[in-house]
């Protein structure tokens, strides 16, 4: 299955390859994108992994949306999903990176989507806020400082959300990639 996957992206990531250090360039995230630009990127991406998907033999419903400025695609409803999902989200990072070159390669912009499959991601957000604000509170009531283990960009963006939401206490980054890490401390 992952010779597959691979064999699926390659192409992709070839062509984008010349692209890609123009849009390293560039800060995606201080680009507006129009809703309609948004729209694009997720019918875009809905293609690509429906080729893959029938690339794989997979059942799977594509959904498209567009939320807090990103396109946002869900893939749900075939049994086979959860290899595309891998072990703590692995392969779904990579689907995700492929289909975002699928994208930037058809419109030369960096695209910011966010790809869900099966659920997981927004089973695993559920997870992570919970971890977020109970470690919160825990700061709040104790004052010892909490460093989380290593995490995703996405998990960590989740956690630092829900720190967010409890008073006296605060968040920030520590280490680098791909040992980059959540600690909690009471501020004040």
């Amino acid at each position: 299955m992952s010779d597959t996957v691979q064999e699926a992206g390659q192409d992709e990531q070839s062509v984008a390859a010349g692209g890609a250090e123009q849009a390293a360039d560039q800060d995606s995230g201080s680009m507006a994108r129009s809703e309609a630009d948004l729209v694009r990127e997720g019918d875009i991406a809905g293609d690509y992994l429906e080729r893959l998907l029938d690339l794989l033999d997979y059942d799977g419903d594509i959904d498209l949306d567009v939320e807090s400025g990103r396109a946002v695609v869900s893939v749900d409803g075939g049994k086979d999903l959860e290899k595309l999902v891998g072990s703590q989200g692995e392969v779904l990072e990579a689907v995700q990176e492929l289909t975002r070159l699928a994208v930037q390669q058809e419109t030369g912009v960096r695209s910011r989507l966010m790809l869900d499959i099966a659920g997981w991601r927004a089973n695993r957000r559920n997870e992570l806020s919970d971890l977020g604000r109970r470690t919160a509170e825990k700061v709040a009531s104790t004052g010892k400082t909490q460093r989380l283990r290593p995490m995703s960009p996405f998990e960590r963006k989740v956690v630092h959300d829900a720190v967010a939401t409890v008073s006296g206490v605060t968040s920030e980054g520590e280490g680098e990639p791909p040992s980059r890490r959540v600690i909690v401390y009471r501020v004040g």
